[in-house]
């Protein structure tokens, strides 16, 4: 299988954990590598298809979701070519074409200023939220009831903004912190469009066998309307889980990398830098989550 970690193209303008972002001039060009992050580090090796994955499926949910709420996308990149007869002489002073790795994994969007707030939506108290009510006994700050159990959904979806760190961990805030950062009008118009997709995403997938327990979205502004940006509802920004063996009061089954983090913290990887080397068989299992998680929502084969 074809493996992608590092990309290498002209006017590079941002390099996250995993996506590689390219300036067009009028646009950008979003690379989904089959890099993996754990624990906030970047692991040595990747898995394979994972940037196929992510990149397919977000533009499947953009597509699916667009009569919601607005996106960034204008393209998936089908093919090189296309890219190279559509973009080659924007990229630079001459013609530049575009390499055949492009093809599938990446996409063209629209420029926007990013809102630097993690939009996070839950309907089942799990990682993070799980952790802060155990030891507190709420969630986001807001008391929830006692009895919750890992895993148990909850009565009704909740929103729990986060701030956007380029590294390291974002930081959870409370609604109110988010309207002292954006305005009461900008926090509420970012909740209500999370929860609409959230509930939507949630039905679709629950009808396909997968849970979506929890997502993050990301928004941005193009001429002061509100985008959705980045990537979405994918298995890196959301939990799904499988519905066929959901069990509310332990962990779930999950089509992400949870085998990687599992195999991380078997070994005694002290979560610093450098990650070590996965072995073989944890790299198949993961490749086939991602793969299955794509399968059972598009009805598709990679």
């Amino acid at each position: 299988m074809e493996l992608l970690l590092e990309t290498d193209l002209p006017n590079l303008f941002y390099r996250g954990k995993v996506r590689d972002t390219y300036d067009l001039g009028d646009s950008l060009l979003i690379i989904a590598t089959d890099r993996i992050s754990a624990f906030d580090s970047v692991l040595p090796c990747g898995i394979p298809d994972k940037g196929v994955v992510l990149n397919q499926l977000s533009a499947f949910w953009f597509e699916k979701t667009a009569h919601l709420v607005p996106n960034h996308l204008i393209a998936v990149v089908d093919d090189a070519q296309w890219l190279n007869n559509t973009y080659g002489e924007k990229v630079c002073s001459g013609y530049y074409s575009f390499p055949d790795y492009v093809a599938r994994r990446s996409m063209v969007v629209k420029k926007a200023e990013r809102i630097d707030i993690e939009c996070v939506a839950r309907g089942y108290i799990s990682g993070a939220a799980w952790a802060e009510y155990q030891e507190k006994g709420t969630v986001n700050g807001v008391s929830f009831p006692k009895g919750l159990v890992e895993s148990e959904k909850l009565t009704e979806p909740i929103f729990t903004p986060t701030t956007k760190a380029d590294s390291g961990h974002d930081e959870p805030i409370t609604i109110d912190e988010m309207k002292r950062l954006l305005g009461e009008e900008r926090a509420e118009e970012l909740t209500e469009k999370t929860m609409r997709i959230y509930r939507y995403a949630h039905d679709y997938a629950m009808e396909r066998g997968i849970i979506i327990a929890d997502t993050k979205v990301e928004f941005g502004l193009v001429n002061d309307r509100v985008l959705l940006i980045d990537e979405l509802l994918t298995p890196d920004s959301s939990r799904f889980w499988d519905a066929s063996l959901y069990q509310a009061g332990r962990s779930q089954s999950s089509f992400d990398k949870q085998p990687v983090r599992d195999w991380l913290v078997q070994a005694g990887w002290d979560k610093e830098p450098p990650a070590p080397m996965l072995p073989e068989d944890v790299i198949a299992q993961t490749t086939d989550r991602y793969r299955e998680a794509y399968h059972r929502l598009t009805g598709k084969e990679l």
